[in-house]
């Protein structure tokens, strides 16, 4: 294990301590603000394909976002767990049976469409001003990442994250794919010039 991957654990470890010490109460209304800035500020299409994720542990709770991405004509999915190297993202309507799907997540059961998301709306330990971030170490959101790139599609990858979770920088490795924008309680905030649109 390299440097690197020790500095990314050490990060990961204070991050999601901080997160954790958030009071239930702290979190609703961060989750809140998030959803307010996220449904004004986040630019897509009608139709488009979002995937969002229902929250586990300390994470924001995005079902109100997902709400009113809905109302403004997005089609939402949710990742499922496959086996521990795979995740897809399955469909997810008002009327979907949810299902537990592995590592305490729930998602859409397999009578759900999968879909390829044009909008990836993804969980992280980590963020810093340059858009590199860390996940929770088994690396399920990279694969599927690569996998949506392997097929030519290139989705808008948006970290969701409370502002206690950024840091000055992250170790970055080259196989590393930078999200395009975080949105935290604070706002969306793009990096490097990049937008959604």
């Amino acid at each position: 294990m390299t440097s690197g991957h020790l500095d990314k654990a050490q990060i990961r470890i204070e991050r999601l301590a901080l997160r954790d010490a958030l009071s239930v109460e702290q979190r609703l209304d961060k989750s809140l603000s998030i959803a307010a800035r996220g449904a004004a500020e986040l630019k897509f299409e009608a139709g488009a394909t979002i995937s969002g994720f229902l929250p586990i542990r300390s994470e924001a709770d995005l079902r109100p976002l997902m709400d009113g991405l809905r109302v403004r004509g997005a089609r939402l999915c949710l990742p499922v767990i496959l086996d521990r190297e795979t995740i897809v993202f399955r469909e997810f309507a008002k009327d979907a049976e949810l299902v537990k799907t592995g590592f305490g997540t729930t998602g859409p059961d397999e009578r759900s469409q999968v879909l390829d998301p044009n909008i990836l709306l993804v969980p992280l330990a980590a963020f810093d001003m340059t858009g590199q971030r860390i996940g929770y170490g088994a690396g399920h959101y990279d694969r599927a990442i690569a996998r949506l790139h392997t097929k030519g599609l290139a989705p808008t990858l948006v970290g969701i994250a409370f502002d206690c979770q950024e840091v000055p920088s992250v170790p970055a490795q080259p196989h590393d794919v930078a999200l395009h924008a975080v949105l935290t309680e604070s706002g969306l905030r793009y990096f490097n010039g990049r937008t959604t649109e």
